[in-house]
């Protein structure tokens, strides 16, 4: 059995992982195919496209994304406004709100996220190998389930 991280060597890793994801993401940013919504709002698409019947409680979405309630709420209403989503109560709870991809924003979500994954490719695909590849993601959830993991 592997001997438990030290102090110094966890911070050295979460910082390089920082900043890693830093870097990529402000490049990413840049890509053509965000000019028509921010990578937070095509975000939401994204995970909305992942749920069944593309529809969410706000709270729930919420868990999969880096930004506040709040924050999300007036987002959704933005989305909303542009035909994207649309937003009614939940008909089990009517303190929640139930969020749902629009057909032209499923067909916005699968038309950018085609062009953004060509995008990561193009930017990052060269870094690693394919085994490399592998063992980053095999690494990234593993972290992830231990910190999700009571």
């Amino acid at each position: 059995m592997p001997s438990p991280a030290t102090l110094r060597s966890t911070a050295a890793a979460w910082e390089a992982l920082f900043r890693a994801q830093v870097t990529v993401m402000r490049e990413i940013q840049k890509l053509p195919e965000f000019k028509e919504l921010s990578t937070r709002e095509y975000d939401v698409l994204f995970n909305l496209s992942r749920c069944d019947s593309a529809t969410s409680r706000l709270s729930d979405l919420n868990q999969h994304l880096l930004i506040s309630q709040p924050s999300l709420s007036r987002m959704a209403d933005r989305l909303e406004s542009k035909g994207l989503v649309s937003r009614q109560p939940d008909p089990t709870d009517q303190r929640a709100v139930l969020i749902t991809l629009t057909d032209e924003g499923a067909r916005l979500q699968k038309s950018m996220g085609r062009e953004h994954v060509k995008g990561i490719h193009d930017l990052i695909g060269t870094a690693l190998s394919t085994e490399e590849f592998a063992t980053l993601q095999e690494l990234a959830t593993k972290l992830r389930l231990h910190v999700e993991t009571p």
